[in-house]
């Protein structure tokens, strides 16, 4: 039999294949070479190859089709069974076009859900299970239980608990207290109109926008009783409203008016389009969603087991002995043969050292080098907290003979970093380890610092264990039974005979400092003596309490850990602090899902740095996003977008495989965001390589026709947004696509979606950029937005969506409906070298979208919102601010675009360059505030205000900016690694200053930019000029 001809992945991608030969090889051992179509699904090519096979000896053999399962080898040169017999053989992209009917074992609907799961983490489940680690198993079970408990719980929710979870609110900030500034209450009646699902029939309705959506919905019974004279008027109780065409509703008591949707439809001035759907019809939506659950109940008839009791031998704290390890060999180590390898060791709690480092003999380079030496540590094994982690540097360093001349300043430069590994000294069930084991190591990359051990890094050894480096290291057996960390009651016991001696004297000035580097040691003693009042009278501090407890000493461990059961709950702003790397030891939570999902980002990256799989941060994370819907959406995704990273592949992928145990149904609308994703990456690859090749029309023709494929509009129509859950991509249209020109060459999808009745919606799909900076900014803009909200002050901020999805790939949202500063001055003048100069182009411009008395309200938006960016990029330190970066919309609304760069990184000719970055203010802009008049200084003065009081408020807050940046060191992002980067905050939001000087520096900045607006205006003009590839 001629084997199969292979088909790389490009073969599939390209659609002109309808029809492709495929060997069949049925159990019988009779084999079949048939034409099927690529777009055939599994059971169309199941049914035919029955058909075929009748005609064939051995048929009567055959047991019915279902009792067999097609296999394949795919792409990664594995054997894949194909479960799922709804995708296509396109989709499944078999490595050769031979596919082989086997007998189907075991359970079927299991092993469906097994190869969905996979396909959609990026991730084969049998990887999990060849890792043969109990604590991998053990997290396994223990979250597969969680999640689908919480899945059967979900079931027995009521309707209305049901559109929590489901359709979770999408409410505007409340101001909070009396509000100031431009968020008042609409006061005058709306126009909202209202259908019904059933009839179809719509009416208009006037309605106050303080009323809550009951009212508005018994009206709308009422009218309909009235007009179609029913006997009986239903209850309003028994309905909820509807966002025509999108996943949004409209329930509980709020006011109308504080619903994300109302207040877009009255800023924009349309009507709000509502339907009121029957709860019956919300019903039949839950029951859907629990029956593609497989049955988990059956499960539970087993009794949990019982939590083992640690057995009570000798305790920890009995062991009066130094600590110390063996330090075996190394294996597959690379270095150059004329320099000596040494290993330095060092033990750590978070960020602070236990003991001094200690570093092994140095001995030839060889790939395999043998120590056989024992590494003694100053701490004893009685006071090694439960969080000690032991990190490995291997370095080489040039042989002393050579260094003999040079300086002492040059033999530190003499040390090559080649490799590090981090090990915890408990074990996931709190057992001291003992024994030999075999570490595999990260390669180093010499960081400016010139630190070797990074304490940071994963406790994870390199699941690369082919190629990297490694480390033999033996942990001693320093009892003859194995040795446990005390339990939580031995803590408390120990902890309660702390001493409370009471001295208030400096222990206020001590706490208000801003740092706790700054203490000196007898500061240290007296908070530490001091640990009771700092508890009843400063509860805000314990992260300075936290830091400077002596984690090398037990018996302050177990009086801090007794002391914090008694700790009263701290607001978000300290929870968050305690989230740090510096803090090892978790005992936090969350507040409202609001809250949680505005740091969403920040949990995902911190459980970087958690030691173990099972930890609080994951539960509470899993918890909240089997409550409510668009949290798991966006914890997926962010998890999802990191399954590259193999440091953390596999806490990753163990978390979502968890999270799709809860949700089936939810994992299915996930995977269908998933093709879409693959059929985007697929076309932008397309387009990539034909740009080189042939112009941008005959390109942008080619990349419709491929559009236009049948797998092409299924995968791309009747999907949730990846960007917003609420959104649906209903048909996309083909020809309004269309790919930009930047180096990555983004798509550029529009979809239409008939319901909404409000034009398209627009989507970028980056692929070669990485998305997480342009994220991290957006996401603090739209903290600044609620901020600024919460203190009565709304100005007209654009957060659009951006979300990565994948290694250097993600998308963005359109704001439709705008147009770039650049592009609005080319077009009101055609000259290049002029059109900066030209300042009457942008007031034209908001004209001619805004005619008659629209205008004064346009500018208004454009003075709020220009009053917003100019705040946030002066905070935020975003460079590189252009006449192509900063766009417009109709209304008026102007927003920032393209955050490369932030804290004062900034673009140079000769690579980056940080500087501070001024507050910039553009002459043209000063000329749409003043309404196109040379001194309209009240209006100028108003915009001034709107600037200082952003900046104020800010400030307040300027912590909460501080704790979220620092969580986000864990993502490693090139701009934000070290403090000296989150030092760039504090200077811009001047916090070691009082308000009044703060407000004096920024009133200085402002006048300067005033000032500077004119060169600014130079430097757009040479921006354009040198932009000539205009399309």
């Amino acid at each position: 039999m001629p084997p199969g001809i292979y088909c790389p992945m490009e073969f599939w991608s390209k659609g002109e294949n309808q029809n492709i030969q495929v060997d069949f090889l049925l159990p019988t051992g009779i084999y079949l070479n048939l034409s099927v179509s690529c777009n055939a699904s599994l059971g169309t090519i199941k049914q035919v190859v029955w058909k075929h096979a009748q005609y064939e000896p051995l048929y009567h053999m055959l047991s019915d089709p279902e009792a067999y399962v097609f296999t394949c080898i795919n792409q990664t040169a594995e054997q894949q069974e194909l479960e799922d017999e709804q995708r296509r053989l396109c989709d499944i992209q078999p490595f050769l076009p031979v596919l082989r009917l086997v007998a189907r074992e075991g359970d079927r609907v299991k092993k469906v859900i097994n190869s969905q799961i996979s396909l959609l983490i990026g991730k084969g489940l049998h990887e999990f299970d060849s890792v043969q680690d109990p604590e991998v198993n053990d997290f396994r079970t223990k979250m597969c239980q969680f999640c689908e408990e919480r899945a059967a719980k979900r079931q027995q929710l009521s309707w209305a608990a049901w559109m929590e979870y489901n359709f979770p609110l999408q409410l505007e900030p409340m101001t909070k207290g009396l509000g100031a500034g431009p968020l008042h209450t609409p006061t005058k009646n709306i126009f909202v109109n209202v259908k019904f699902q059933s009839g179809g029939e719509s009416f208009t309705f006037q309605i106050s926008p303080k009323e809550f959506p009951i009212t508005l919905m018994s009206y709308a019974i009422k009218k309909q009783a009235t007009v179609f004279r029913h006997e009986t008027v239903e209850n309003p109780e028994d309905y909820t409203l509807q966002v025509n065409g999108k996943c949004e509703y409209l329930y509980g008591n709020y006011p109308l008016y504080q619903f994300q949707y109302i207040r877009s439809c009255l800023h924009r001035g349309l009507t709000p389009h509502l339907t009121m759907v029957h709860c019956s019809t919300i019903i039949a939506m839950r029951d859907e969603q629990t029956n593609c659950i497989a049955s988990p109940p059956k499960m539970t008839a087993k009794p949990p087991p019982l939590p083992k009791k640690k057995p009570n031998y000798g305790s920890l704290w009995s062991l009066e002995q130094p600590f110390y390890i063996e330090l075996v060999q190394g294996s597959k180590v690379n270095a150059d043969e004329r320099m000596k390898l040494v290993v330095q060791a060092g033990l750590f709690h978070g960020n602070e050292m236990l003991c001094k480092t200690v570093s092994s003999s140095e001995v030839n380079v060889c790939s395999e080098p043998v120590w056989k030496q024992r590494l003694d540590f100053d701490i004893n094994i009685c006071d090694l907290p439960r969080m000690a982690r032991l990190c490995f540097a291997l370095y080489a360093v040039i042989e002393k003979a050579k260094k003999a001349r040079s300086t002492k300043k040059k033999s530190k430069k003499a040390d090559c970093p080649i490799a590090w590994v981090n090990v915890m000294l408990f074990d996931y069930k709190d057992q001291l380890k003992t024994g030999e084991c075999c570490l595999h190591m990260w390669s180093s990359f010499p960081d400016e610092k010139g630190e070797l051990l990074n304490p940071m890094g994963t406790v994870q050894c390199n699941p690369n264990t082919e190629s990297a480096a490694a480390l033999v290291i033996c942990f001693p057996s320093v009892a003859s039974h194995p040795v446990y960390y005390p339990s939580f009651e031995q803590l408390l016991e120990l902890g309660r005979n702390g001493d409370q001696p009471r001295q208030k004297l400096q222990l206020k000035e001590i706490l208000e400092r801003r740092s706790h580097t700054e203490l000196y040691e007898h500061e240290k003693d007296l908070v530490w003596k001091m640990r009771y009042d700092i508890r009843d009278q400063y509860p805000q501090a314990l992260a300075k309490l936290l830091i400077i407890t002596k984690w090398n000493k037990h018996e302050d461990v177990a009086q801090m850990i007794s002391l914090l059961q008694s700790w009263p709950e701290l607001p978000v702003l300290n929870a968050l602090e305690l989230l740090d790397f510096s803090f090892p030891d978790r005992y936090g939570d969350c507040e409202q899902d609001n809250e949680l999902f505005q740091y969403l980002l920040q949990l995902v990256q911190v459980l970087k740095y958690e030691s173990y799989l099972d930890c609080e941060l994951t539960k509470f994370l899993l918890d909240r996003a089997l409550s409510n819907r668009k949290i798991g959406h966006f914890l997926f995704w962010h998890l999802r977008s990191e399954m590259h990273v193999p440091a953390v592949a596999l806490r990753f992928g163990l978390i979502l495989e968890a999270y799709c145990r809860g949700s089936t149904h939810h994992m299915k609308v996930l995977m269908k965001q998933g093709e879409a994703l693959n059929k985007m990456k697929a076309l932008n690859d397309f387009v990539k390589a034909s740009s080189q090749k042939a112009t941008k029309p005959q390109t942008k023709e080619m990349m419709h026709v491929c559009m236009k494929q049948e797998t092409y509009l299924e995968a791309l129509s009747h999907l949730q947004s990846p960007l917003n859950p609420n959104i649906i991509l209903a048909e996309v249209c083909v020809d309004q696509c269309t790919f930009m020109d930047s180096k990555m060459k983004p798509l550029w999808i529009v979809f239409n979606n008939e319901e909404t009745g409000g034009g398209g919606v627009g989507i970028i799909f980056k692929n070669g950029d990485d998305l997480r900076q342009d994220m991290l900014t957006l996401q603090m803009i739209q903290l600044m937005d609620i901020l600024w909200k919460q203190e009565g002050l709304d100005l007209r901020m654009t957060p659009y969506g951006c979300l990565s999805t994948g290694d250097k790939t993600g998308l963005i949202e359109v704001v439709m409906h705008s147009d770039t500063i650049a592009n609005i001055q080319l077009n009101k003048s055609n000259m290049v070298a002029t059109a900066a100069f030209n300042k009457d182009a942008l007031l034209n411009w908001l004209k001619s979208k805004n005619p008659g008395d629209a205008l004064e309200q346009a500018i208004e938006e454009f003075t709020l919102s220009c009053a917003g960016y100019c705040v946030a990029t002066y905070v935020l330190g975003i460079g590189d601010r252009h006449s192509d970066n900063i766009m417009i919309r109709e209304t008026g609304q102007l927003f920032h675009i393209d955050f490369g760069h932030f804290l004062g990184n900034f673009k140079t000719k000769f690579g980056i360059n940080r500087e501070r970055v001024p507050f910039i203010l553009t002459y043209d802009f000063v000329h749409v505030i003043q309404q196109g008049k040379t001194n309209n200084n009240e209006k100028f003065e108003r915009f001034r205000g709107y600037c200082e009081k952003a900046y104020m408020i800010l400030r307040r807050h300027g912590l909460l900016f501080l704790h979220l940046f620092a969580l986000m060191k864990a993502a490693g992002l090139p701009e934000l690694s070290c403090s000296k980067d989150i030092q760039y905050l504090k200077d811009s939001l001047a916090l070691g200053k009082t308000d009044e000087e703060a407000l004096k520096h920024f009133r200085l900045k402002f006048n300067e930019a005033l000032r500077e607006s004119w060169k600014t205006k130079v430097n757009w003009l040479a921006h354009n000029v040198s932009k000539d590839n205009r399309q």
